[in-house]
């Protein structure tokens, strides 16, 4: 068998850079410039929350094209050819004002990111699997908290010299073009190769795992609309720049260290449990941020948002990878379209109930239900003891 020439802890931050690129800048990015593209632009919150779908909905795609096996030995050079891709396509927000463009560019941003995930996950996973350090993956996915938190940290930035929209998008691209350059200097090997590296087999069928895909499905609808509206929340309240810029830099500061936190709560109790908690925990945050007055309630939204939305993302990963042990890929690939499908709902409902009812109320409250209901099938998902 041949060895790998790099560490894990190397691929782990190839992995956690990588993921910061394209979807705690390539994705999340987006939250923090949204108030002042309604602002100046007229967008309504229906057009907002098209806007964020049309992401999603290429995130869908990317990952349903993403679980063929068409893509097997080409796995490094996908990741390189989509971090490309989402850096150029961030700064090309800036470049356009109406919905035709906006839309396009989101979407072929939402597949880049899929690609991403999908293919840079099985090629740090497989190194980790390896050398038999699986504690890794938490900083791998970590990623995107440290991804939010740098890119809110220029948003901050932004606010103090008054830079437009256009800018923050200009400037996104920057980093994002940075974080290229190291993943491309640390990512030298694709998957390391295994007596596992045939092509996989079609997913069992298996009712626990057909409940850990209805659960993430309803997860990504549940923290989509406070992940994509929270500032703009923040802004529909009065509050200064500053303190829009403050909630995001809170959510991504907490989001890069919560897994470590929510692996060893998965450890004293079960994979399963944890995820139903995080849910749960997410669940007051979203209704909080709308719930409480004052910078209180958005502000414990961030909070509560950044220490939990990535905890099932991963634990929810994890669990269907112990339900389908031996197409690791495939099931990663299809828990991702079921992720994206309740993402593509969730903005798009948003938009329409907000400018329903004037504000962001009822969609939260809505979400926050949601996450009820996934924290729920989750938790009938775990496998029952004999």
């Amino acid at each position: 068998m041949e060895q790998s020439k790099s560490s894990p802890l190397r691929f782990a931050v190839a992995g956690m850079i990588s993921l910061a690129v394209a979807m705690g800048i390539g994705r999340f990015v987006y939250t923090p410039i949204l108030p002042g593209m309604m602002e100046e632009l007229g967008l309504s919150a229906s057009n907002a929350g098209l806007i964020a779908s049309a992401n999603y909905l290429g995130y869908l795609v990317g990952a349903l094209v993403a679980a063929g096996g068409w893509a097997h030995g080409r796995e490094r050079l996908l990741v390189f050819g989509s971090l490309a891709a989402s850096t150029a396509l961030v700064a090309l927000m800036g470049a356009v004002d109406t919905m035709a463009p906006f839309l396009l560019i989101r979407f072929l941003a939402g597949v880049a990111s899929a690609f991403v995930m999908v293919f840079m996950t099985s090629i740090v996973f497989s190194h980790l699997a390896t050398s038999g350090r699986n504690g890794f993956e938490a900083l791998h996915f970590g990623g995107v908290g440290f991804g939010i938190a740098v890119s809110s940290a220029l948003m901050a930035a932004m606010v103090s010299t008054h830079a437009g929209w256009t800018a923050g998008w200009y400037w996104s691209g920057a980093l994002s073009l940075a974080g290229f350059a190291l993943v491309a200097l640390l990512a030298n090997e694709g998957p390391a190769a295994s007596a596992n590296s045939k092509r996989e087999p079609k997913l069992p069928r298996n009712a626990s795992l057909n409940k850990i895909i209805l659960s993430y499905g309803l997860f990504g609808f549940g923290y989509v609309i406070t992940a994509t509206f929270l500032v703009a929340i923040v802004r529909q309240s009065g509050e200064s720049r500053a303190f829009e810029a403050m909630v995001w830099l809170v959510t991504g500061c907490m989001a890069a260290p919560s897994l470590f936190v929510w692996q060893r709560v998965a450890r004293r109790s079960s994979v399963y449990a944890a995820y139903a908690v995080a849910c749960l925990v997410e669940a007051v945050g979203v209704a909080a941020s709308v719930a409480v007055t004052g910078r209180i309630g958005p502000l414990a939204g961030g909070i509560l948002l950044g220490a939990t939305f990535m905890a099932p993302t991963a634990l929810g990963i994890q669990a269907a990878r112990q339900l389908a042990p031996l197409a690791t890929r495939r099931v990663f690939a299809i828990m991702t379209a079921a992720f994206g499908v309740g993402q593509i709902i969730g903005p798009i409902v948003a938009g329409v109930l907000a400018e329903w009812s004037g504000s962001f109320f009822v969609p939260s409250m809505l979400a926050a239900a949601v996450l009820v209901l996934s924290a729920a099938a989750a938790w009938s998902a775990a496998p029952k003891s004999p």
